[in-house]
């Protein structure tokens, strides 16, 4: 049988596939129509699958086996070395030639223009590779909180996660927010301790603050050869073997794993024996199975117990999420990355290890959730689908439940960052790049055709009344969508002439659909764009954004904070419309109180008298709720959204025939009236605010906080620094990076994080008052 070849040209290099053992003429023609698009001037080895010319099948290749499938993202404060991770793995598995970095501006994931200069992630990439048999699609994602969403829109469909860490800085500002979403899906993880070669590197430290911060209970399954400057690999606790990285080797790719033994390492033998011990006894404490081997067989001697048994119930313990594996290296100097591969593939768990309860109503048909959205000139909307269960072909129509629409994927694709492989299916477990979907946007969920959701729906609500449960349980159908967070900032944007409007609402429009954080509403008084975003660098990137991909010249008014307002006291209030629209009268009275809520609440708690509610209509009800959350947008002081009220309607009289928009009328501009009687309060964003400094330079970061209205709630040691952690208002720290800069001569850095909302004091409430009137 003659090979078969796909040839793939980049810059005039032709690399070619061999493809063995190939009888189908399916397959064949399967694999013609395999092709590869090719946007950056990189060179990459070969399609996901096809290295060497060991091949069984086209189906494995593009369909390995569910167990043999890993979906895992790279998650981090940010520079402890995601990218550099994400780099690495990529090399060593074979899908680069060359090593990329962060500070070249050459990586594979963080491939926009904005990424490569400020050497940040932005967006998330999506990457496919195999190692060793496994399939691993791989999400490297951003630390900077303005792209918190970024993170959260990913961990919702990866079945595990590797958390990186700084050694020598330990858990951070931002590693705690991105656990903390971990925690919320119930995400499996595994520490990899970066930068162990870092002056100032502590593996104890470091391990010591998962703990402390985290709550957390580590696993030590690797221990570091030396720290800072002698770093030169791990110790395997698990196997006993030490893992040396060749010092002459450019790339990190030759390294020697050598057995420990009494005559050359007695030392080291006799502390790795020690921690061996330590976590055979940990391990045997969270799992009952692994407990039970332990003190049968081999209660005499640990050192007996086989390395595959004790990997086994690690990969238990870490499906079990009562404790996470931790491992060690150096990603920048190429030393500790093929254990961690190996890990990957060992104890976080395949898709049909983790437990998805709607998966039993589909019964195999197609059900998926699109994550994420991106938008490219020349294919359209690009839509990313976790798929649960079922399979997606090119040419298939699929129905929308969220947006209620059928729609028709015209082309298959597997992510590999921005380039991308053209596929003829993909089954369950996977992660799919979608071409044609016009209407999907984040967090919808998809499935084969109507009638396949409405047999679900009716198998979720037997299994209901089986259970005697009073939610409806057709609800849980649709997958759990991803919660976007409020924007703090925002700014007005102009487009360089009137003519150049539609571009820029279409710019914007189409930034949307792929960024759900970003917010764009009409002032109404003044017709100006508004962008609402989640920081400084949020606005920025999407301002520069603009300019690159749109060819607009935008202009940008000054930054403003996102206040709240609500009331202090209780206030009743009436108001009747009466109007006559061509021979219809509409007539309408309405009575209500408003008074503040003890507890935070972004919406109006609406409630009804008992005399009103007895015969209100469905209609009507939603007309009042509507009216009220109208008003409810724009408070009396600042015309910013008012928070934390509850609203009962005493009385209302309708006459007959009045339409359901008079109704909303005057019940929204009866609280209008009833907030302008009231004793009025305005809520600042509060951000949690953590500043990691030198010694130094402690006494001037605080005196500036000081005089920020900052609340210091402690002060920690971490190392040689000190880290500074409080509150502190968000108007007060706009361009607070550069004075932190220009204080400490650019060794400090910090990290913030929206707290929640809090009163100002009357004399700053008077001020901006004042300010925003224009009389100060």
């Amino acid at each position: 049988m003659s090979n078969l070849r796909i040839f793939a040209v980049n810059h005039k290099k032709i690399s070619s596939l061999h493809i063995n053992n190939m009888c189908s003429s399916k397959i064949r023609a399967s694999l013609k129509r395999l092709r590869l698009h090719v946007l950056l001037g990189r060179n990459y080895s070969s399609l996901p699958g096809l290295i060497g010319n060991d091949i069984k099948s086209l189906h494995s290749i593009i369909n390995p086996p569910i167990a043999k499938i890993r979906n895992i993202g790279i998650m981090a404060h940010i520079d402890a070395g995601k990218t550099t991770t994400t780099e690495r793995i990529l090399y060593y598995s074979g899908y680069t030639r060359s090593l990329g970095d962060v500070d070249d501006g050459d990586t594979v994931t963080d491939f926009m223009a904005q990424e490569r200069e400020r050497g940040i992630t932005i967006q998330s990439a999506a990457v496919t590779f195999d190692w060793k048999g496994y399939r691993i699609n791989l999400i490297d994602t951003p630390g900077h909180v303005d792209f918190t969403l970024e993170v959260e829109r990913c961990l919702r469909v990866l079945d595990g996660a590797v958390a990186v860490f700084d050694a020598s800085a330990g858990v951070e500002a931002q590693t705690l927010t991105v656990w903390r979403q971990a925690d919320k899906h119930k995400i499996p993880r595994i520490c990899f301790l970066n930068k162990m070669d870092k002056i100032g590197a502590s593996f104890n430290y470091a391990v010591e603050s998962i703990r402390e911060k985290l709550k957390a209970k580590p696993l030590l399954l690797q221990l570091p050869i030396g720290e800072g400057k002698t770093f030169k690999g791990v110790v395997d606790v698990v196997s006993k073997e030490k893992l040396l990285w060749n010092p002459n080797s450019d790339d990190g790719k030759d390294f020697e794993r050598k057995p420990l033994l009494e005559m050359s390492d007695p030392e080291l033998l006799k502390e790795i024996t020690e921690a061996r011990n330590a976590l055979i006894e940990q391990v045997a404490d969270l799992d009952d199975e692994f407990a039970d081997l332990v003190l049968g067989e081999f209660s005499e001697n640990f050192d007996l117990l086989p390395a595959e048994k004790l990997q086994t119930a690690v990969h238990r313990v870490t499906l079990a999420q009562t404790a996470v594996p931790v491992l060690c290296g150096s990603a920048l100097k190429n030393k500790g990355v093929q254990p961690l591969l190996d890990a990957i593939t060992m104890y976080l768990p395949s898709p049909e290890e983790r437990n998805y309860e709607f998966l039993q109503w589909y019964k195999g048909d197609l059900c998926a959730l699109a994550f994420k959205v991106l938008h490219d000139k020349q294919r359209g909307p690009l839509v990313f689908l976790r798929i649960y269960s079922g399979m997606i072909k090119r040419q298939l129509a699929i129905h929308n439940i969220n947006g209620n629409c059928t729609e028709r994927i015209s082309r298959l694709l597997l992510p590999f960052a921005d380039q991308h492989v053209e596929i003829p299916s993909l089954t369950a477990g996977n992660i799919a790049l979608t071409v044609g979907l016009k209407n999907t946007a984040t967090g919808d969920t998809i499935v084969s055709s109507k009638s396949s959701a409405l047999a679900a729906c009716r198998r979720a609500e037997r299994e209901g009344e089986k259970k005697h449960r009073q939610n409806n349980e057709a609800e849980r159908l649709l997958l759990a969508g991803v919660e976007i967070p409020e924007p703090v900032f925002f700014c007005t944007i102009e487009p360089p002439s009137v003519a150049k409007q539609p571009d820029l609402d279409h710019a914007l429009k189409c930034l949307q659909r792929e960024d759900p954080s970003l917010k764009v509403k009409l002032d109404p008084d003044s017709g100006q764009t508004i962008l609402c975003g989640m920081g400084e660098l949020h606005i920025e990137i999407i301002h520069d954004r603009i300019k690159r991909e749109y060819g607009l010249e935008t202009y940008l008014g000054p930054l403003q904070v996102a206040y709240r307002e609500t009331i202090l006291n209780s206030v009743r209030a009436t108001d009747t419309l009466d109007r006559t629209l061509g021979d219809r009268r509409h007539l309408v009275t309405v009575e209500l109180e408003a008074k503040s809520l003890e507890t935070s609440s972004l919406l109006p708690v609406i409630e009804y008298a008992a005399s009103v509610a007895e015969n209100l209509s469905q209609a009507s009800r939603e007309a009042i709720e509507n009216g009220l959350h109208s008003a409810c947008l724009q408070g009396p002081l600042l015309g910013s959204p008012i928070q934390d009220v509850a609203i009962t309607l005493h009385s209302l009289v309708i006459h007959p025939g009045t339409s359901t928009a008079m109704i909303s009328a005057c019940v929204s501009r009866c609280l209008q009236k009833a907030l302008k009687k009231a004793d009025k309060q305005i809520l600042e964003p509060l951000m949690n605010l953590e500043v990691t400094v030198t010694r130094d330079y402690l006494s001037p970061v605080l005196a500036d906080l000081a005089q920020r209205r900052g609340n210091i709630q402690e002060i920690q040691t971490r190392q040689d620094n000190k880290v500074v952690i409080g509150f502190v208002p968000l108007a007060e720290i706009m361009g607070y990076s550069t004075v932190l800069r220009t204080l400490t001569s650019g060794s400090a850095t910090f990290a913030l994080e929206l707290s929640d909302y809090q009163a100002m004091n009357p004399q700053d409430q008077s001020t901006l008052l004042s300010q925003r009137s224009g009389l100060s």
